[in-house]
């Protein structure tokens, strides 16, 4: 036992002087990407905590407020047309019983008048607009503005005709792919490989299981976004747990396994870029972006 100790902690702290010495000069091993756009301030949904999410209304309101980006999802109707919808069924936004799929896009309903803000339980987002949109119509009103584009689940025809859009209006490095599941997000990229695109829930699990293991030096980072929600907000209704005291126990850890320093650094080092969605503006609905940059102030060493 003592004659394997004696190669294996060698080797142990070889390794781990290694890992940190590259994890602290990322650019030794790895060309760091350009940045697509500097983030500051994003609109979640559009806008949705001051209008009602996913509407033209919103989405010029948050370009006044000087939003960098807008974050979108989007769905398809029956007839074809992308609309930007966060919800497949109607009855939240609508109080119509229907999935946007089985009805064409003139067919769509109006908005409520007035929308809870998600995070922001019993705060109810008001407007004059409350007109469903079309994501051509968007990149129309809106040819130059950056936008991440959400998608849900595996609908090809969805992909790809959010692919043919970007593709149209030239939007190739202003438009990120966004999706939880990373079966939907490579087929996202198959059908634009050219737009940049954010973790997803499994890539980022797999990107903290790296750094907790010394690998992340010496692995390669497709990805140029990296979103998440700020623990301390979404403790309220993100976590499943009954318990309000368990929520914020899950937000406490996600909080500290999330926001280390040296992580924040490297990604940094490496051109990815961070955005913690409702870091500032919980109220007005928006994503509060931080160039990782910026974040490395508020992360713990």
């Amino acid at each position: 036992m003592s004659s394997l100790l004696s190669y294996a902690l060698p080797a142990l702290g070889s390794y781990a002087m290694l890992s940190i010495f590259f994890l602290r000069r990322p650019r030794l091993l790895h060309t760091p990407w350009a940045p697509v756009f500097l983030p500051r301030l994003g609109a979640h949904r559009a806008g949705s905590g001051e209008l009602l999410e996913n509407t033209m209304e919103a989405m010029e309101n948050s370009l006044a407020q000087r939003s960098d980006f807008l974050e979108l999802d989007c769905q398809l109707t029956r007839d074809g047309v992308v609309v930007v919808s966060h919800d497949k069924n109607l009855s939240r936004q609508s109080g119509v019983n229907r999935d946007v799929g089985s009805l064409d896009f003139e067919e769509l309903p109006l908005y409520k008048e007035e929308l809870e803000v998600y995070f922001s339980p019993g705060r109810f987002a008001r407007g004059s607009d409350r007109h469903m949109v079309s994501l051509e119509d968007v990149f129309q009103r809106f040819p130059r503005m950056p936008m991440s584009v959400e998608v849900k689940e595996e609908n090809e025809e969805l992909i790809n005709k959010i692919a043919g859009l970007v593709r149209h209006f030239d939007r190739n490095e202003i438009t990120i792919w966004a999706t939880e599941k990373s079966s939907v997000m490579k087929k996202c990229r198959a059908a634009n490989p050219e737009m940049p695109f954010s973790f997803t829930i499994g890539g980022a699990i797999w990107l903290l299981l790296l750094y907790y293991l010394g690998l992340l030096p010496f692995v390669s980072i497709p990805e140029r976004f990296f979103f998440c929600f700020l623990p301390t907000i979404i403790n309220r209704t993100y976590f499943p747990f009954s318990c309000s005291g368990l929520n914020q126990l899950a937000a406490v850890i996600s909080k500290w396994l999330i926001m280390r320093k040296s992580l924040i650094h490297h990604l940094e080092q490496r051109g990815v870029q961070a955005t913690n969605m409702k870091s500032l503006s919980t109220e007005l609905g928006s994503i509060s972006t931080l160039h990782i940059q910026q974040m490395r102030t508020t992360a713990r060493a």
